[in-house]
């Protein structure tokens, strides 16, 4: 390494000190000694910090969630972006919209420094490439309309800060998810997202606390926006992707309980909407009973809401 690299290397190694999720955590430091169980209970402990953490930022959740419902309403996505674990699980939210809520598989993308095989075999040197954060970014054809939440949980991950701020001169909105008070991506994001966890039992593996609070924010920001935009009916999944028998059959419960019938006509009705459950539910819940066809049309003007169109056949 040259001299430069190396007084580089040395000025990380004394920026990473200063984060909280680096630091040594007080409770953990004879942890090579400690049995399963005391291991298992400090974790079960520092965990249960986790949601409090995470409801301190509500606010900043809300606003993603807003954010996120207008992109989606203009026409554009939602975008996470992350390395190491944090890029995992962006993947893992975007890859469970569509069978939870019949989203188009590019409703919401999940980008991790390094592709797809950095799922399954890290690939930790990538994430130091900023310009390949906005590379990924233009590769899928960005836009103004779009949405970016980038994942970093010590809020300084190069890939990352690249991708944002490619994002912002692209006139996208943007969010930024870390667990480091202050750090660039906090102050790059439109929307800091920055839930505060504290050192993690095993210095510095942010999988763990710091993973935990992404993951519970990511939940937060794809199920508010699916229930925004018209994808449930009170709390129930009436937009599921009934791709297998055990979603069928919830499919079948699903509308028996919401339209009040017996389980042989909401799965009649099923058969007839081909599988569409909010159409089934319309059907089966009018004064006056219309077809499949008619019920898929009412759903559509209503823009997806089951609600609104129970609503307009009752005036």
């Amino acid at each position: 390494m040259t001299d430069t690299a190396n007084a580089d290397l040395i000025q990380l190694a004394h920026a990473l000190q200063s984060l909280d999720s680096e630091k040594a955590h007080a409770d953990s430091e004879q942890l090579d000694t400690f049995s399963p169980l005391e291991i298992a209970t400090l974790m079960n402990r520092e965990d249960q910090k986790v949601a409090l953490a995470v409801q301190k930022v509500l606010p900043d959740i809300g606003r993603a969630i807003k954010a996120a419902t207008e992109a989606l309403r203009a026409g554009g996505r939602i975008i996470y972006i992350g390395a190491g674990t944090s890029g995992r699980l962006g993947v893992l939210d975007a890859a469970e919209v569509p069978p939870t809520f019949s989203a188009p598989p590019d409703m919401v993308i999940g980008l991790i420094a390094g592709g797809e095989a950095a799922m399954f075999r890290a690939q930790e040197g990538i994430e130091d490439d900023a310009a390949q954060g906005a590379e990924d970014l233009r590769e899928i054809a960005l836009s103004a309309d779009d949405f970016v939440v980038g994942l970093a949980a010590s809020g300084r991950t190069p890939y990352v800060l690249g991708a944002l701020g490619y994002a912002q001169k692209t006139g996208a909105k943007t969010a930024g998810i870390s667990c480091n008070a202050q750090s660039p991506l906090a102050q790059l994001g439109d929307i800091p997202i920055t839930p505060i966890v504290g050192p993690e039992i095993l210095s510095g593996s942010t999988r763990l606390k710091s993973g935990t609070a992404q993951k519970q924010i990511l939940n937060m920001i794809s199920t508010g926006v699916m229930v925004r935009i018209g994808k449930c009916y009170g709390n129930r999944m009436v937009d599921l992707n009934a791709s297998n028998k055990k979603l069928k059959a919830r499919a079948v419960n699903l509308v028996a309980d919401l339209a009040n019938c017996a389980s042989a006509a909401a799965l009649q009705a099923l058969l007839s909407a081909n599988w569409n459950i909010k159409a089934a539910i319309l059907m089966l819940s009018n004064a006056t009973p219309i077809d499949a066809e008619t019920a898929i049309k009412q759903v559509n003007a209503a823009k997806g809401h089951l609600r609104k169109a129970m609503e307009k056949n009752r005036v």
